[in-house]
């Protein structure tokens, strides 16, 4: 065993290949819910991996899952502003436009999910669909607690608010 001298704190090759089965779905599922583009959600899964491996010396097993969704979301906002200075989208299309009737509740919840900022999209995903606390949402997105919660609040409001006035247009 040559590796007797090795600091506790360093991640292990048995630790990485833990994280890699244990969050590469669920942060595959939290990109891709927010560029919808399977590739591109790939190609940020797979960077966030690389990274963490680059850095497996400063990388503690207990806060890998924090350390990931952090790069990744960062890895995914880069990309973003990248592709908006490529492209700018012409506008959004209204709700008259945007009324036929969903075929059930999950693509009414992604047409109102599409319509919040970045940042409430990224809290709520984290929250609500991956159960991160505040704290830890916090950390991941770069915001106090309180902002979290701010965020998480106006976003709910602005979800009911879609959904109350699709069901008044259906």
């Amino acid at each position: 065993m040559g590796y007797t001298n090795r600091s506790r704190d360093v991640m292990t090759v048995a630790e990485y290949n833990k994280c890699v089965d244990l969050f590469s779905d669920r942060l595959f599922r939290f990109i891709l819910k927010k560029i919808k583009n399977e590739a591109d959600a790939q190609d940020v899964v797979q960077n966030t991996f690389l990274k963490m491996w680059q850095n497996c010396e400063k990388v503690e097993f207990p806060k890998a899952k924090s350390y990931l969704f952090t790069v990744a979301y960062r890895d995914m906002i880069d990309g973003i502003r990248k592709m908006s200075k490529i492209s700018q989208p012409e506008t959004m299309p209204d709700r008259a436009t945007s009324a036929a009737a969903p075929s059930d509740i999950k693509d009414l919840l992604n047409r109102g999910l599409q319509r919040l900022s970045d940042v409430q999209r990224s809290v709520v995903m984290l929250k609500d669909y991956e159960g991160y606390s505040y704290k830890e949402i916090g950390e991941i997105v770069n915001l106090s607690e309180a902002q979290v919660k701010v965020y998480i609040f106006r976003a709910r409001k602005k979800l009911k608010e879609f959904l109350v006035s699709v069901d008044k247009i259906i």
